[in-house]
């Protein structure tokens, strides 16, 4: 028997062990690696992008511009690191924000963060469909795209673990071609010389010198640090002491990596060259054609597909963690809550995945029109959460943290985005195009109302139920005293009382009296009336057989008579004026051919049966 029970509990506990196994896979956080892997795809893939732009508005002086990104980063790595470090939850600036502030002020830095990352994932999935279109001509890059959304969106449903691996390949697959192409260009530029590079030193620059050329470059510059505020937002996913290591990682990434392929753009080209629009947005394929051959621009097409991919699940796996927290909060329903057996908020991925594809159908597929929700909302969090540094110092000063950034470090980030703000909206837009605040307004506007619905969704139903009260309590007045008057017609109508003579019939007569009665006249009282005499006995039965059917017919009160007389019209006529119940109202059974009188003597009583 103990042996027996002994093996059983043996098998229970190896079951217990599995599951806990389970939970602790599914559960499982993410390392240094996976972390950085996942944010820094978004953070990295802006060396597609970036320098070009720089190099457009700041012509030879673009590298000093990414530089001075890189400087405004280093100041962020603090900022992010002490808020995060006091309040290690998802969220970034919503939850810095939450946290010092109130629901209201951290709503709208989540409404920014939304569409940052909306319009992330839209001209992230996008431009890789466009790099691929290079390679594959016939490709549809709008159906394309939704298909890259879609992708990402089941991988993100199957939990982060399984994402993080998929990031970490790109982002492996992302550094080795830049070495590729740095050893390329490095090489080229032996053998070739650096005569480009200093060339473009004396190129002229438009109205305003190299002052406009700076601000307007460190403007556009500030856009290839986005994902740095992404680490924030799922910080619990991650394990202990992993979230600071990130900041430094991206941060090293794009200090290394922007500058330097600025500097190499400007040794291979003539800034007018890069500063047309066939350059914008291709550099990095035009630098590996020029120095590589066909097959190194292709090996960078194809890691730019995939690095902007890997944005794409950077913008899954953000908005996940911030939109769990809004719930959690109760800004959302907690609809979004629910989970699958991989421990993702799978309802919170589908609708982000629809918002998206819908923002890319409305669009049609020019996604420049989301450049101004992208920039805006990006560079608005940063300034955020600076804001929000700020807070905490000065209303949470003893919560425990495991860094500090100086008072003059936060003023210094906070000014320099906003200064990028400042530089980014007064662009002139190109092609026709709205500007770039009124396409984030266009955007901001009817997201920050549908939040603020759902923040003060008890004050709006109170408010609706109020105002219909004050529409129908008028109207249930009216309706009362229509009511009440219909009632009194209805009872006027039923208190009418009929009278049915019976000659003594038997039960089943009288039921057919008071079936008429029941479905041809308005009435609640009927009396029952027998005429009784020398010659006309009453049955002695018939008593109980009236009660009965009362009980029968609890609708209908019944009031048994037995009158001494001759039946005729003046016993009628008496009856009727004594009982004041019309003659009309009285009915008798088909008289026999022995009845003294013709029915129309009886003045109106009506014959039933």
């Amino acid at each position: 028997m103990e042996v027996k029970l002994k093996r059983r509990l043996d098998k229970h506990k190896n079951q217990i062990d599995q599951i806990y196994i389970m939970e602790e896979k599914k559960h499982s956080k993410l390392g240094e690696l996976a972390a950085t892997a996942i944010c820094g795809n978004d953070i990295s893939s802006s060396v597609l992008y970036v320098s070009a732009l720089a190099i457009a508005f700041a012509g030879q002086y673009a590298w000093i511009t990414l530089l001075i990104v890189s400087f405004v980063l280093f100041l962020f790595r603090k900022i992010y690191a002490e808020v995060v470090g006091a309040l290690p939850m998802n969220g970034g600036a919503y939850n810095a924000l939450l946290n010092t502030t109130s629901k209201s002020v951290a709503s709208i830095a989540a409404t920014l963060t939304i569409l940052s990352y909306m319009a992330t994932a839209v001209i992230s999935a996008n431009e890789a469909m466009h790099y691929l279109h290079h390679l594959i001509p016939s490709l549809p890059i709008i159906i394309s795209t939704i298909v890259l959304l879609s992708i990402f969106a089941i991988l993100a449903i199957g939990g982060i673990s399984e994402s993080s691996k998929v990031a970490i390949f790109i982002f492996g697959f992302h550094l080795i071609s830049l070495l590729f192409l740095t050893l390329f260009i490095g090489y080229y530029l032996i053998t070739h010389g650096i005569g480009t590079y200093f060339e473009n030193q004396h190129f002229q620059l438009s109205d305003g010198g190299i002052g406009r050329a700076i601000f307007l470059g460190f403007a556009v510059s500030m856009l290839g640090v986005s994902g740095f505020e992404s680490s924030a937002n799922f910080v619990e996913e991650q394990k202990e002491g992993v979230f600071p290591k990130t900041l430094k990682n991206m941060w090293v990434i794009v200090s290394i990596i922007n500058p330097l392929m600025a500097i190499f753009a400007l040794s291979l080209f003539l800034v007018p060259t890069l500063q047309s629009d066939s350059f914008q947005n291709t550099l990095l394929v035009e630098m590996s054609d020029l120095v590589g051959g066909h097959w190194l621009a292709g090996l960078i097409a194809v890691d730019a597909v995939l690095v902007l991919s890997g944005a794409v699940l950077t913008s899954f796996v953000g908005v996940t963690g911030l939109l769990e927290r809004m719930t959690l909060d109760r800004i959302l329903p907690n609809y979004f809550l629910k989970k699958n057996s991989r421990g993702s908020s799978y309802r919170i991925i589908i609708i982000f995945l629809l918002l998206s594809i819908s923002v890319l159908l409305i669009t049609n597929g020019n996604v420049k029109l989301l450049a101004g929700v992208y920039t805006i909302s990006f560079l608005s969090v940063m300034a955020l959460f600076g804001i929000g540094n700020i807070l905490l110092k000065v209303k949470r000063a003893k919560l425990p943290r495991p860094a500090k950034a100086t008072w003059i470090a936060v003023i210094l980030a906070i000014a320099a985005v906003v200064i990028a703000l400042i530089g980014n909206i007064s662009i002139e837009p190109k092609d026709g195009l709205p500007s770039n605040f009124t396409v984030f307004l266009e955007y901001f506007i009817p997201s920050i109302v549908l939040i603020f619905i759902m923040l003060n969704r008890t004050t709006l139903l109170k408010i609706v139920l109020s105002i219909i009260r004050y529409v129908f309590d008028p109207l249930e007045e009216i309706v009362g005293k229509f009511h009440s008057k219909i009632r009194s017609v209805i009872d006027d109508i039923n208190k009418q009382e009929f009278v049915y003579f019976t000659k003594g019939d038997n039960i089943s007569v009288i039921n057919k009296a008071m079936l008429y009665v029941k479905d041809n006249e308005h009435t609640k009282r009927v009396k029952i009336v027998m005429v009784v005499n020398d010659k006309v006995k009453m049955p002695k039965d018939l008593p109980y057989e009236i009660d009965f059917i009362d009980r029968v017919y609890p609708e209908i009160k019944m009031d048994f008579e037995v009158i001494e007389g001759n039946f005729g019209p003046k016993l009628v006529k008496d009856l009727s004026e004594k009982w004041k119940i019309p003659i009309n109202f009285m009915f008798i059974g088909s008289p026999s051919d022995k009845f003294p009188f013709r029915v129309e003597q009886l003045g109106g009583v009506r014959v039933i049966m």
